[in-house]
């Protein structure tokens, strides 16, 4: 009677002991396949199923060692655990800390995710523009003279700076007065001043062949002649720039 009731009761005790000796078992993550682990667990199963399978013959012994040694496999497999919840088993994660819910490979190491390309900026054109100069805005002339005076030389140096520092197909240099003098007068004046600007700029680095020059004389006021503030606005110099 006691003899049977220890066969009866060996079996559960093997039982108890592959679960819990899978159960022990842990990975560190560095073998692949949880290879630390396949051998205990493996053996233990073998040990418990053979006998298991003892209780009844040494034949059956024999397929109960290799019934429990798949057993042992397949539960140290279903007890192996993934401590950084990333969906990859402790035994197949090479990277082991990967916060929880990266998208990773299955070795556990983290996709790499690069940005979006961030779209080139556009840079518009540069634009055409017409540059006004007359003795209000900067451009001063002595009366009757085309000689530029100190002021008007600093102006001038920052426009060919604005001229160099952008990409120019050429640029017209018109010269113009106010109605005192004859017509005739007033327009080889406002000829000789649309050269003098020309030449400064051109000393300053802006390309001869992109300058032209004209004089339009007393022609096409912005101001009106009967005032001195209006005839001083019509004593001017505009520069046409083609982009």
């Amino acid at each position: 009677m006691r003899n049977s009731f220890s066969q009866r009761f060996i079996p559960f005790l093997l039982a108890a002991g592959v679960l819990s000796g899978c159960a022990s078992t842990s990975s560190n993550g560095e073998a692949v396949l949880n290879q630390d682990n396949w051998p205990i667990c493996t053996a233990i199963g073998a040990v418990a199923g053979g006998g298991l399978g003892a209780i009844e013959s040494s034949t059956g012994a024999a397929i109960g060692a290799g019934l429990g040694a798949v057993v042992g496999s397949l539960i140290c497999y279903t007890l192996d655990g993934d401590q950084d919840a990333d969906g990859v088993h402790d035994r197949r994660d090479t990277c082991p800390e990967t916060p929880a819910g990266s998208k990773v490979f299955p070795n556990g190491c983290p996709v790499k995710v690069y940005p979006d390309k961030v779209p080139a900026e556009v840079v518009a054109p540069p634009q055409d523009e017409v540059i006004v100069l007359s003795d209000l805005g900067g451009v001063m002339f002595a009366t009757g003279s085309a000689e530029l005076s100190g002021d008007s030389k600093d102006l001038l140096a920052d426009i060919a700076n604005r001229l160099n520092g952008q990409p120019m197909i050429g640029a017209k240099v018109v010269g113009y007065t106010d109605s005192v003098g004859s017509e005739a007068s007033n327009k080889l004046l406002s000829e000789r001043r649309a050269r003098s600007v020309s030449d400064f700029l051109v000393s300053q680095g802006v390309p001869a062949d992109k300058l032209t020059q004209e004089g339009l004389g007393e022609s096409n006021p912005v101001g009106d002649n009967e005032t001195a503030e209006g005839r001083a606005a019509n004593r001017r110099v505009e520069i046409s720039v083609d982009r």
